[in-house]
């Protein structure tokens, strides 16, 4: 069986105003961007609705990735929004 390569992510959460205005940090290991996308999109605790699912993404591109010297099992590590 292959290892595949993971990242662990840091990235900023923040839903604009009027809808709300919070923010934090989620920190998750994911193989790539769009597994990352597909991880943090499927999480109910963050809501990001179908109007704010557009700032996602760059908030993943732009977040903090480092590789992971071991295995670890995709998904979050840690959410903390205010």
């Amino acid at each position: 069986m292959e290892s595949k390569e993971r990242f662990i992510y840091i990235l900023d959460y923040w839903v604009p105003f009027p809808s709300t205005e919070y923010g934090g940090l989620v920190t998750l290991i994911a193989e790539n961007d769009q597994e990352a996308f597909d991880i943090l999109a499927a999480e109910e605790q963050l809501d990001y609705e179908n109007a704010h699912i557009d700032k996602l993404m760059p908030n993943i591109i732009n977040a903090t990735k480092l590789k992971l010297a071991e295995e670890y099992k995709s998904g979050i590590i840690d959410v903390f929004v205010t």
